[in-house]
Protein backbone atom coordinates (compact mmCIF):
# COMPACT_ATOMS: atom_id res chain seq x y z
CA UNK A 1 0.00 0.00 0.00
CA UNK A 2 1.29 3.46 -0.90
CA UNK A 3 2.81 5.47 1.96
CA UNK A 4 4.71 8.73 2.02
CA UNK A 5 7.52 9.12 4.57
CA UNK A 6 9.11 12.46 5.32
CA UNK A 7 12.80 13.07 5.83
CA UNK A 8 15.25 15.88 5.21
CA UNK A 9 16.62 16.69 1.77
CA UNK A 10 20.37 16.10 1.72
CA UNK A 11 21.45 15.49 -1.89
CA UNK A 12 19.30 16.42 -4.89
CA UNK A 13 18.10 13.85 -7.37
CA UNK A 14 15.26 11.41 -7.91
CA UNK A 15 15.69 7.65 -7.61
CA UNK A 16 13.41 4.68 -8.29
CA UNK A 17 14.32 1.19 -7.14
CA UNK A 18 13.79 -1.70 -4.78
CA UNK A 19 14.69 -1.21 -1.14
CA UNK A 20 17.76 -2.89 0.33
CA UNK A 21 17.25 -2.61 4.09
CA UNK A 22 20.32 -2.71 6.29
CA UNK A 23 19.50 -2.84 9.98
CA UNK A 24 21.67 -1.02 12.55
CA UNK A 25 25.01 -2.66 13.10
CA UNK A 26 25.16 -4.93 16.11
CA UNK A 27 27.36 -7.92 16.80
CA UNK A 28 24.72 -10.08 18.42
CA UNK A 29 26.91 -13.15 18.61
CA UNK A 30 26.42 -15.81 21.24
CA UNK A 31 29.37 -17.02 23.25
CA UNK A 32 31.19 -19.82 21.48
CA UNK A 33 34.33 -21.72 22.50
CA UNK A 34 37.02 -23.69 20.73
CA UNK A 35 39.35 -26.43 21.90
CA UNK A 36 43.09 -25.85 22.44
CA UNK A 37 43.73 -27.90 19.31
CA UNK A 38 41.67 -25.43 17.24
CA UNK A 39 43.48 -22.28 18.39
CA UNK A 40 46.02 -22.09 15.55
CA UNK A 41 43.37 -22.59 12.88
CA UNK A 42 41.14 -19.93 14.48
CA UNK A 43 44.03 -17.47 14.68
CA UNK A 44 44.81 -18.11 11.02
CA UNK A 45 41.14 -17.54 10.16
CA UNK A 46 41.19 -14.22 12.00
CA UNK A 47 44.48 -13.04 10.47
CA UNK A 48 43.23 -13.98 7.00
CA UNK A 49 40.16 -11.82 7.66
CA UNK A 50 42.36 -8.88 8.68
CA UNK A 51 44.41 -9.27 5.49
CA UNK A 52 41.22 -9.44 3.40
CA UNK A 53 39.87 -6.22 4.93
CA UNK A 54 43.19 -4.45 4.37
CA UNK A 55 43.10 -5.50 0.72
CA UNK A 56 39.46 -4.43 0.39
CA UNK A 57 40.16 -0.94 1.77
CA UNK A 58 43.34 -0.61 -0.29
CA UNK A 59 41.38 -1.49 -3.42
CA UNK A 60 38.75 1.14 -2.65
CA UNK A 61 41.44 3.73 -1.86
CA UNK A 62 43.09 3.13 -5.23
CA UNK A 63 39.79 3.52 -7.09
CA UNK A 64 39.14 6.96 -5.60
CA UNK A 65 40.46 10.08 -7.26
CA UNK A 66 40.32 13.83 -6.96
CA UNK A 67 38.49 15.47 -4.07
CA UNK A 68 36.78 12.19 -3.24
CA UNK A 69 40.20 10.71 -2.58
CA UNK A 70 40.76 13.50 -0.08
CA UNK A 71 37.36 13.41 1.63
CA UNK A 72 36.71 9.65 1.67
CA UNK A 73 40.39 8.77 1.84
CA UNK A 74 40.70 10.40 5.27
CA UNK A 75 38.09 8.00 6.63
CA UNK A 76 39.69 4.99 4.93
CA UNK A 77 43.09 5.96 6.29
CA UNK A 78 41.63 6.26 9.77
CA UNK A 79 40.05 2.81 9.40
CA UNK A 80 43.39 1.44 8.23
CA UNK A 81 45.06 2.87 11.33
CA UNK A 82 42.41 1.27 13.53
CA UNK A 83 42.97 -2.03 11.75
CA UNK A 84 46.68 -1.76 12.61
CA UNK A 85 45.99 -0.86 16.24
CA UNK A 86 47.90 -3.39 18.37
CA UNK A 87 45.34 -3.04 21.18
CA UNK A 88 42.57 -4.22 18.87
CA UNK A 89 44.48 -7.06 17.23
CA UNK A 90 46.51 -8.35 20.16
CA UNK A 91 43.41 -8.25 22.35
CA UNK A 92 41.53 -10.49 19.93
CA UNK A 93 44.53 -12.78 19.58
CA UNK A 94 44.66 -13.14 23.37
CA UNK A 95 40.94 -13.88 23.63
CA UNK A 96 41.30 -16.63 21.04
CA UNK A 97 44.54 -18.06 22.44
CA UNK A 98 43.90 -17.91 26.18
CA UNK A 99 40.14 -17.45 26.40
CA UNK A 100 39.52 -20.17 23.80
CA UNK A 101 36.81 -18.06 22.14
CA UNK A 102 35.89 -18.20 18.46
CA UNK A 103 37.16 -15.26 16.40
CA UNK A 104 33.58 -13.99 16.03
CA UNK A 105 32.92 -13.86 19.76
CA UNK A 106 36.41 -12.48 20.49
CA UNK A 107 35.63 -9.72 18.00
CA UNK A 108 32.45 -8.87 19.89
CA UNK A 109 34.18 -8.86 23.29
CA UNK A 110 37.03 -6.66 22.10
CA UNK A 111 34.64 -4.26 20.38
CA UNK A 112 32.69 -3.87 23.61
CA UNK A 113 35.86 -3.28 25.63
CA UNK A 114 37.05 -0.51 23.30
CA UNK A 115 33.57 1.00 23.05
CA UNK A 116 33.39 1.25 26.83
CA UNK A 117 36.66 3.21 26.85
CA UNK A 118 35.48 5.58 24.10
CA UNK A 119 32.07 6.12 25.69
CA UNK A 120 33.71 7.09 28.97
CA UNK A 121 35.71 9.91 27.38
CA UNK A 122 34.78 13.51 28.16
CA UNK A 123 35.48 14.74 24.64
CA UNK A 124 32.44 14.40 22.35
CA UNK A 125 34.61 14.18 19.24
CA UNK A 126 36.54 11.21 20.55
CA UNK A 127 33.35 9.53 21.81
CA UNK A 128 31.97 9.75 18.26
CA UNK A 129 34.92 7.69 16.97
CA UNK A 130 33.11 4.54 18.10
CA UNK A 131 31.32 4.70 14.75
CA UNK A 132 34.68 4.19 13.03
CA UNK A 133 35.43 1.24 15.33
CA UNK A 134 32.09 -0.30 14.35
CA UNK A 135 32.82 0.19 10.65
CA UNK A 136 36.11 -1.70 11.00
CA UNK A 137 34.58 -4.42 13.20
CA UNK A 138 31.75 -4.85 10.70
CA UNK A 139 34.22 -5.38 7.86
CA UNK A 140 36.20 -7.90 9.92
CA UNK A 141 33.06 -9.83 10.85
CA UNK A 142 32.02 -10.00 7.20
CA UNK A 143 35.51 -11.16 6.16
CA UNK A 144 35.46 -13.94 8.78
CA UNK A 145 32.52 -15.38 6.89
CA UNK A 146 34.15 -14.77 3.52
CA UNK A 147 31.67 -12.13 2.40
CA UNK A 148 32.33 -8.49 1.68
CA UNK A 149 31.03 -5.85 4.05
CA UNK A 150 29.58 -3.94 1.12
CA UNK A 151 26.42 -4.64 -0.87
CA UNK A 152 26.64 -7.17 -3.66
CA UNK A 153 24.03 -7.40 -6.38
CA UNK A 154 22.67 -3.99 -5.38
CA UNK A 155 22.29 -2.61 -8.91
CA UNK A 156 19.19 -0.43 -9.15
CA UNK A 157 18.51 -0.61 -5.41
CA UNK A 158 17.97 2.08 -2.79
CA UNK A 159 19.80 1.52 0.48
CA UNK A 160 17.65 2.06 3.58
CA UNK A 161 19.71 2.15 6.78
CA UNK A 162 20.19 3.98 10.07
CA UNK A 163 23.30 5.81 8.87
CA UNK A 164 25.87 5.69 6.10
CA UNK A 165 29.58 6.35 6.45
CA UNK A 166 31.43 8.63 4.02
CA UNK A 167 33.84 5.81 3.18
CA UNK A 168 30.92 3.72 1.90
CA UNK A 169 29.35 6.15 -0.54
CA UNK A 170 31.60 5.83 -3.58
CA UNK A 171 31.60 2.05 -3.10
CA UNK A 172 27.80 1.94 -2.94
CA UNK A 173 27.43 3.95 -6.12
CA UNK A 174 29.97 1.76 -7.92
CA UNK A 175 27.89 -1.29 -6.93
CA UNK A 176 24.81 0.22 -8.56
CA UNK A 177 22.99 1.74 -5.57
CA UNK A 178 20.88 4.58 -7.01
CA UNK A 179 19.88 6.33 -3.79
CA UNK A 180 20.14 6.24 -0.01
CA UNK A 181 17.60 6.79 2.79
CA UNK A 182 18.79 7.05 6.39
CA UNK A 183 16.80 7.14 9.60
CA UNK A 184 19.32 9.53 11.16
CA UNK A 185 21.92 11.86 9.76
CA UNK A 186 22.20 15.52 8.84
CA UNK A 187 22.29 17.42 5.53
CA UNK A 188 25.45 19.09 6.88
CA UNK A 189 27.31 15.81 7.54
CA UNK A 190 30.38 14.62 5.62
CA UNK A 191 28.22 11.90 4.08
CA UNK A 192 25.69 14.40 2.76
CA UNK A 193 28.43 16.61 1.34
CA UNK A 194 29.96 13.63 -0.46
CA UNK A 195 26.59 12.44 -1.74
CA UNK A 196 26.09 15.85 -3.36
CA UNK A 197 29.52 15.61 -5.00
CA UNK A 198 28.62 12.15 -6.30
CA UNK A 199 25.15 13.31 -7.44
CA UNK A 200 23.74 10.41 -5.41
CA UNK A 201 20.18 11.16 -4.15
CA UNK A 202 20.13 11.13 -0.35
CA UNK A 203 17.31 11.62 2.15
CA UNK A 204 18.29 11.76 5.83
CA UNK A 205 16.31 11.85 9.04
CA UNK A 206 13.51 9.60 7.73
CA UNK A 207 12.76 8.36 11.24
CA UNK A 208 10.16 5.75 10.25
CA UNK A 209 12.08 4.29 7.33
CA UNK A 210 13.38 1.17 9.10
CA UNK A 211 9.97 0.42 10.64
CA UNK A 212 7.91 0.94 7.48
CA UNK A 213 10.17 -0.28 4.65
CA UNK A 214 10.99 -3.93 3.96
CA UNK A 215 13.52 -5.55 1.66
CA UNK A 216 12.23 -5.55 -1.90
CA UNK A 217 9.66 -2.76 -1.46
CA UNK A 218 9.60 -0.36 -4.40
CA UNK A 219 10.58 3.19 -3.48
CA UNK A 220 10.74 6.57 -5.10
CA UNK A 221 12.92 9.08 -3.26
CA UNK A 222 13.26 12.79 -3.94
CA UNK A 223 16.52 14.16 -2.59
CA UNK A 224 15.33 17.72 -3.18
CA UNK A 225 12.17 17.54 -1.06
CA UNK A 226 13.12 14.79 1.41
CA UNK A 227 10.09 12.67 0.52
CA UNK A 228 10.18 8.87 0.30
CA UNK A 229 7.24 7.17 -1.44
CA UNK A 230 6.67 3.51 -0.59
CA UNK A 231 4.95 1.47 -3.34
CA UNK A 232 4.43 4.48 -5.64
CA UNK A 233 1.32 4.82 -7.80
CA UNK A 234 1.13 5.90 -11.44
CA UNK A 235 1.18 9.59 -10.56
CA UNK A 236 4.29 9.12 -8.42
CA UNK A 237 6.06 7.33 -11.27
CA UNK A 238 5.14 10.08 -13.73
CA UNK A 239 6.48 12.70 -11.33
CA UNK A 240 9.71 10.71 -10.87
CA UNK A 241 10.25 10.44 -14.62
CA UNK A 242 9.55 14.17 -14.96
CA UNK A 243 12.20 14.96 -12.34
CA UNK A 244 14.74 12.67 -14.03
CA UNK A 245 14.09 14.31 -17.41
CA UNK A 246 14.39 17.74 -15.79
CA UNK A 247 17.72 16.77 -14.21
CA UNK A 248 19.08 15.60 -17.58
CA UNK A 249 17.93 18.83 -19.19
CA UNK A 250 19.63 20.83 -16.43
CA UNK A 251 22.90 18.97 -16.94
CA UNK A 252 22.80 19.69 -20.68
CA UNK A 253 22.20 23.38 -19.96
CA UNK A 254 24.99 23.44 -17.40
CA UNK A 255 27.46 21.95 -19.87
CA UNK A 256 26.77 24.90 -22.17
CA UNK A 257 28.05 27.19 -19.41
CA UNK A 258 31.58 25.78 -19.55
CA UNK A 259 32.84 28.67 -21.66
CA UNK A 260 30.40 31.32 -20.47
CA UNK A 261 31.55 34.14 -18.17
CA UNK A 262 30.65 34.09 -14.48
CA UNK A 263 28.77 37.38 -14.69
CA UNK A 264 25.71 38.71 -12.85
CA UNK A 265 22.63 40.05 -14.63
CA UNK A 266 23.87 43.61 -14.08
CA UNK A 267 27.24 42.86 -15.67
CA UNK A 268 29.56 42.28 -12.68
CA UNK A 269 32.15 39.53 -13.08
CA UNK A 270 32.55 37.12 -10.16
CA UNK A 271 35.67 35.00 -9.75
CA UNK A 272 35.08 31.27 -9.39
CA UNK A 273 38.16 29.45 -8.14
CA UNK A 274 38.39 25.67 -7.75
CA UNK A 275 39.34 23.57 -4.73
CA UNK A 276 41.68 20.77 -5.74
CA UNK A 277 44.26 18.29 -4.53
CA UNK A 278 45.14 16.25 -7.62
CA UNK A 279 46.08 16.67 -11.25
CA UNK A 280 42.61 15.37 -12.16
CA UNK A 281 40.90 18.08 -10.10
CA UNK A 282 43.08 20.75 -11.67
CA UNK A 283 42.41 19.47 -15.19
CA UNK A 284 38.66 19.51 -14.54
CA UNK A 285 38.85 23.01 -13.08
CA UNK A 286 40.69 24.24 -16.16
CA UNK A 287 38.17 22.64 -18.51
CA UNK A 288 35.25 24.26 -16.64
CA UNK A 289 36.76 27.72 -16.92
CA UNK A 290 37.76 28.24 -13.29
CA UNK A 291 39.64 31.49 -12.67
CA UNK A 292 42.35 29.45 -10.97
CA UNK A 293 42.84 27.10 -8.05
CA UNK A 294 41.74 28.87 -4.88
CA UNK A 295 42.67 26.02 -2.53
CA UNK A 296 45.15 23.29 -3.39
CA UNK A 297 45.20 20.84 -0.48
CA UNK A 298 48.59 19.36 0.29
CA UNK A 299 47.56 16.87 3.01
CA UNK A 300 47.16 14.03 0.50
CA UNK A 301 50.95 13.90 0.19
CA UNK A 302 51.25 13.18 3.91
CA UNK A 303 48.30 10.86 4.55
CA UNK A 304 48.48 7.11 4.03
CA UNK A 305 52.29 7.02 4.16
CA UNK A 306 54.71 6.24 6.96
CA UNK A 307 57.37 8.71 5.75
CA UNK A 308 57.24 12.45 5.20
CA UNK A 309 57.31 13.51 1.52
CA UNK A 310 60.62 15.14 0.66
CA UNK A 311 61.09 18.40 -1.22
CA UNK A 312 61.28 16.71 -4.64
CA UNK A 313 58.04 14.77 -4.19
CA UNK A 314 56.20 17.90 -3.08
CA UNK A 315 57.76 20.04 -5.80
CA UNK A 316 56.66 17.64 -8.56
CA UNK A 317 53.07 17.60 -7.30
CA UNK A 318 52.87 21.39 -7.02
CA UNK A 319 54.66 21.97 -10.35
CA UNK A 320 52.25 19.63 -12.16
CA UNK A 321 49.27 21.54 -10.75
CA UNK A 322 50.75 24.85 -11.88
CA UNK A 323 51.49 23.53 -15.38
CA UNK A 324 47.98 22.07 -15.70
CA UNK A 325 46.41 25.51 -15.07
CA UNK A 326 48.38 27.02 -17.99
CA UNK A 327 48.97 30.44 -16.52
CA UNK A 328 46.02 30.68 -14.13
CA UNK A 329 46.95 31.19 -10.47
CA UNK A 330 47.28 28.17 -8.16
CA UNK A 331 46.81 28.84 -4.43
CA UNK A 332 48.71 26.21 -2.44
CA UNK A 333 47.68 25.77 1.18
CA UNK A 334 50.44 24.77 3.57
CA UNK A 335 49.89 21.60 5.54
CA UNK A 336 46.62 21.49 7.50
CA UNK A 337 47.18 18.31 9.45
CA UNK A 338 46.27 17.55 13.03
CA UNK A 339 45.57 14.65 15.34
CA UNK A 340 42.06 14.34 13.90
CA UNK A 341 43.57 13.15 10.61
CA UNK A 342 44.82 9.64 9.93
CA UNK A 343 48.52 10.42 10.14
CA UNK A 344 50.94 7.50 9.97
CA UNK A 345 54.05 9.67 9.86
CA UNK A 346 54.06 10.41 13.57
CA UNK A 347 53.88 14.10 12.71
CA UNK A 348 50.62 14.86 14.49
CA UNK A 349 50.13 14.29 18.20
CA UNK A 350 47.83 11.28 18.47
CA UNK A 351 47.00 11.70 22.14
CA UNK A 352 45.65 15.25 22.02
CA UNK A 353 42.44 15.47 24.08
CA UNK A 354 40.82 17.86 21.58
CA UNK A 355 42.38 17.63 18.11
CA UNK A 356 40.22 20.38 16.58
CA UNK A 357 41.76 22.83 19.07
CA UNK A 358 45.23 21.32 19.08
CA UNK A 359 48.52 21.41 17.20
CA UNK A 360 47.22 21.66 13.64
CA UNK A 361 47.59 23.91 10.61
CA UNK A 362 50.13 26.71 10.98
CA UNK A 363 50.71 25.73 14.61
CA UNK A 364 52.15 22.39 13.53
CA UNK A 365 54.17 24.00 10.72
CA UNK A 366 55.76 26.52 13.06
CA UNK A 367 56.43 23.85 15.68
CA UNK A 368 58.20 21.76 13.01
CA UNK A 369 60.28 24.37 11.21
CA UNK A 370 62.00 21.75 9.07
CA UNK A 371 58.60 20.69 7.76
CA UNK A 372 57.60 24.26 6.87
CA UNK A 373 60.98 25.00 5.31
CA UNK A 374 60.79 21.95 3.04
CA UNK A 375 57.22 22.70 1.96
CA UNK A 376 57.91 26.37 1.25
CA UNK A 377 60.95 25.44 -0.84
CA UNK A 378 58.82 23.07 -2.92
CA UNK A 379 56.09 25.70 -3.39
CA UNK A 380 58.56 28.44 -4.28
CA UNK A 381 60.25 26.21 -6.87
CA UNK A 382 56.86 25.44 -8.42
CA UNK A 383 56.26 29.21 -8.75
CA UNK A 384 58.94 29.26 -11.42
CA UNK A 385 56.48 27.47 -13.74
CA UNK A 386 53.50 29.81 -13.31
CA UNK A 387 51.63 32.06 -10.88
CA UNK A 388 51.40 30.68 -7.34
CA UNK A 389 50.02 31.99 -4.04
CA UNK A 390 50.68 30.57 -0.56
CA UNK A 391 47.74 30.15 1.82
CA UNK A 392 48.29 29.52 5.54
CA UNK A 393 45.59 27.66 7.53
CA UNK A 394 44.44 28.11 11.15
CA UNK A 395 45.85 31.60 11.57
CA UNK A 396 45.01 33.10 14.97
CA UNK A 397 47.23 36.18 15.16
CA UNK A 398 49.60 38.38 13.20
CA UNK A 399 52.69 36.81 14.75
CA UNK A 400 51.94 33.58 12.87
CA UNK A 401 51.63 35.39 9.53
CA UNK A 402 54.85 37.27 10.21
CA UNK A 403 56.70 34.06 11.07
CA UNK A 404 55.61 32.36 7.83
CA UNK A 405 56.48 35.49 5.84
CA UNK A 406 59.99 35.48 7.31
CA UNK A 407 60.40 31.77 6.55
CA UNK A 408 59.24 32.36 2.97
CA UNK A 409 61.71 35.23 2.51
CA UNK A 410 64.54 32.98 3.70
CA UNK A 411 63.51 30.25 1.26
CA UNK A 412 63.34 32.66 -1.69
CA UNK A 413 66.84 33.97 -0.93
CA UNK A 414 68.17 30.41 -0.67
CA UNK A 415 66.69 29.30 -3.97
CA UNK A 416 67.91 32.37 -5.84
CA UNK A 417 71.40 31.82 -4.44
CA UNK A 418 71.18 28.23 -5.75
CA UNK A 419 70.23 29.54 -9.20
CA UNK A 420 66.70 28.12 -9.13
CA UNK A 421 63.89 29.98 -10.86
CA UNK A 422 61.12 31.32 -8.63
CA UNK A 423 58.44 33.97 -8.79
CA UNK A 424 59.92 37.39 -7.88
CA UNK A 425 57.42 37.66 -5.02
CA UNK A 426 54.97 35.08 -3.70
CA UNK A 427 51.62 36.36 -2.47
CA UNK A 428 50.91 35.19 1.08
CA UNK A 429 47.35 34.75 2.36
CA UNK A 430 45.71 33.85 5.65
CA UNK A 431 42.78 31.53 6.14
CA UNK A 432 40.18 33.15 8.36
CA UNK A 433 38.61 30.20 10.15
CA UNK A 434 39.41 30.96 13.80
CA UNK A 435 37.11 33.58 15.35
CA UNK A 436 40.10 35.30 16.96
CA UNK A 437 41.60 35.90 13.51
CA UNK A 438 38.37 37.50 12.30
CA UNK A 439 38.21 39.78 15.34
CA UNK A 440 41.91 40.72 15.24
CA UNK A 441 42.07 41.06 11.45
CA UNK A 442 42.58 44.87 11.38
CA UNK A 443 45.79 44.43 13.38
CA UNK A 444 47.48 42.09 10.90
CA UNK A 445 45.73 42.37 7.53
CA UNK A 446 48.54 44.56 6.19
CA UNK A 447 50.84 41.54 6.49
CA UNK A 448 48.56 39.57 4.14
CA UNK A 449 48.23 39.82 0.37
CA UNK A 450 44.83 38.10 0.32
CA UNK A 451 42.33 36.35 2.61
CA UNK A 452 40.40 33.11 2.34
CA UNK A 453 37.46 32.43 4.66
CA UNK A 454 37.18 28.77 5.65
CA UNK A 455 33.54 28.69 6.64
CA UNK A 456 33.43 25.02 7.68
CA UNK A 457 35.74 25.53 10.65
CA UNK A 458 34.74 29.15 11.24
CA UNK A 459 31.10 28.20 11.77
CA UNK A 460 31.84 25.33 14.15
CA UNK A 461 34.37 27.35 16.15
CA UNK A 462 32.12 30.40 16.28
CA UNK A 463 29.08 28.40 17.40
CA UNK A 464 31.01 25.81 19.49
CA UNK A 465 29.15 23.12 17.51
CA UNK A 466 30.78 20.12 15.82
CA UNK A 467 29.32 19.90 12.31
CA UNK A 468 29.61 16.10 12.37
CA UNK A 469 27.54 15.80 15.56
CA UNK A 470 23.96 14.97 14.55
CA UNK A 471 22.65 16.04 17.95
CA UNK A 472 23.67 19.62 17.07
CA UNK A 473 21.92 19.80 13.70
CA UNK A 474 19.79 22.73 14.80
CA UNK A 475 22.76 24.69 16.14
CA UNK A 476 25.43 24.22 13.49
CA UNK A 477 24.28 26.45 10.67
CA UNK A 478 25.98 28.98 8.39
CA UNK A 479 22.69 30.91 8.59
CA UNK A 480 23.28 31.89 12.21
CA UNK A 481 23.18 35.72 12.47
CA UNK A 482 26.59 35.75 14.16
CA UNK A 483 28.15 33.94 11.17
CA UNK A 484 26.75 36.50 8.73
CA UNK A 485 28.05 39.42 10.77
CA UNK A 486 31.54 37.93 10.93
CA UNK A 487 31.52 37.30 7.17
CA UNK A 488 30.39 40.86 6.50
CA UNK A 489 33.07 42.32 8.78
CA UNK A 490 35.89 40.30 7.22
CA UNK A 491 34.78 41.27 3.71
CA UNK A 492 34.52 44.96 4.64
CA UNK A 493 37.98 45.01 6.22
CA UNK A 494 39.43 43.32 3.14
CA UNK A 495 37.75 45.82 0.82
CA UNK A 496 38.94 48.83 2.83
CA UNK A 497 42.54 47.59 2.78
CA UNK A 498 42.44 46.49 -0.87
CA UNK A 499 42.90 42.77 -0.08
CA UNK A 500 40.99 40.17 -2.15
CA UNK A 501 38.69 37.97 -0.04
CA UNK A 502 37.55 34.49 -1.07
CA UNK A 503 35.16 32.03 0.60
CA UNK A 504 36.29 28.42 0.27
CA UNK A 505 33.95 26.48 2.59
CA UNK A 506 30.95 24.33 1.73
CA UNK A 507 28.59 27.29 1.44
CA UNK A 508 30.59 28.48 -1.57
CA UNK A 509 29.68 25.24 -3.35
CA UNK A 510 25.95 25.51 -2.69
CA UNK A 511 24.03 27.53 -5.32
CA UNK A 512 21.35 28.33 -2.73
CA UNK A 513 23.87 30.45 -0.77
CA UNK A 514 25.01 32.51 -3.77
CA UNK A 515 22.59 35.44 -3.19
CA UNK A 516 23.66 35.66 0.47
CA UNK A 517 27.39 35.67 -0.30
CA UNK A 518 27.02 38.26 -3.06
CA UNK A 519 24.86 40.46 -0.80
CA UNK A 520 27.58 40.39 1.86
CA UNK A 521 30.07 41.80 -0.63
CA UNK A 522 31.94 38.69 -1.77
CA UNK A 523 33.06 38.56 -5.39
CA UNK A 524 35.33 35.49 -5.20
CA UNK A 525 34.29 31.93 -4.34
CA UNK A 526 36.36 28.73 -4.28
CA UNK A 527 34.63 25.37 -4.58
CA UNK A 528 34.89 21.80 -5.79
CA UNK A 529 34.79 21.53 -9.62
CA UNK A 530 31.76 19.21 -9.42
CA UNK A 531 29.51 22.14 -8.43
CA UNK A 532 31.25 24.94 -10.32
CA UNK A 533 28.74 25.05 -13.18
CA UNK A 534 25.77 25.00 -10.78
CA UNK A 535 27.19 27.98 -8.92
CA UNK A 536 28.01 29.79 -12.18
CA UNK A 537 24.40 29.39 -13.28
CA UNK A 538 23.18 30.75 -9.95
CA UNK A 539 25.44 33.80 -10.23
CA UNK A 540 24.27 34.52 -13.78
CA UNK A 541 20.68 34.70 -12.51
CA UNK A 542 21.49 37.24 -9.76
CA UNK A 543 21.33 41.03 -9.89
CA UNK A 544 24.22 42.16 -7.71
CA UNK A 545 22.90 45.69 -7.24
CA UNK A 546 19.56 44.45 -5.96
CA UNK A 547 21.24 41.98 -3.60
CA UNK A 548 23.54 44.62 -2.14
CA UNK A 549 20.53 46.90 -1.63
CA UNK A 550 18.79 44.08 0.26
CA UNK A 551 21.81 43.33 2.48
CA UNK A 552 20.69 45.56 5.39
CA UNK A 553 17.45 43.58 5.69
CA UNK A 554 19.49 40.37 5.70
CA UNK A 555 21.75 41.61 8.48
CA UNK A 556 18.83 42.85 10.56
CA UNK A 557 17.42 39.32 10.81
CA UNK A 558 17.62 38.15 14.39
CA UNK A 559 17.01 34.47 13.80
CA UNK A 560 17.97 31.79 11.31
CA UNK A 561 14.37 31.53 10.14
CA UNK A 562 14.43 35.16 9.01
CA UNK A 563 17.67 34.63 7.09
CA UNK A 564 16.26 31.48 5.50
CA UNK A 565 13.17 33.43 4.37
CA UNK A 566 15.40 36.16 2.90
CA UNK A 567 17.24 33.49 0.93
CA UNK A 568 14.05 31.72 -0.17
CA UNK A 569 12.72 34.99 -1.59
CA UNK A 570 15.85 35.31 -3.72
CA UNK A 571 16.39 31.70 -4.73
CA UNK A 572 18.55 31.63 -7.89
CA UNK A 573 17.09 30.33 -11.13
CA UNK A 574 17.81 26.75 -12.20
CA UNK A 575 17.14 27.38 -15.89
Amino acid sequence: MRQVLSGTAAARGSALGRARVRLPHALDIEEARITPAEVDAELTRFHDAVAAVRAEMRDLRERLHGALAHEIGEFLDLHALLLDDPELLSGIDALIRTGLYTADYALRLQRNRIAAVFEGMDDAYLRSRIDDIDQVIGRLHAALHRRRADLQGASGEILVTDSVAPAELAQLQAQGVVGVVTAGGSPLSHSAILARSLHLPLVVGAAQALQKINDGDVLVIDGASGLVVLEPNAADLREHHRRVAETKRERRQLNRLRREPTRTLDGVDIKLWANAESRGDVTEAHALGAAGVGLYRTEFLFLGTSTLPDEEAQFRAYRDAVLAMTGRTVTIRTLDLGADKADKTGLALRDEPNPALGLRGVRLSLARHDLLHTQLRAIARASGYGPVRVLVPMITCGEEVRAVRQALDVVLRELRAEGKETSPQLALGAMIEVPAAALALPSFIDQCDFLSIGTNDLVQYLLAADRTNEALDGLYSPLHPAVLRVLRDVVRIGQRRGKPVTVCGEIAADPAFVPLLLALGLTELSLHPATLLDVRRAIRSCDLGQLRAAAPALLRARHQDGIARWLADRAPSTV
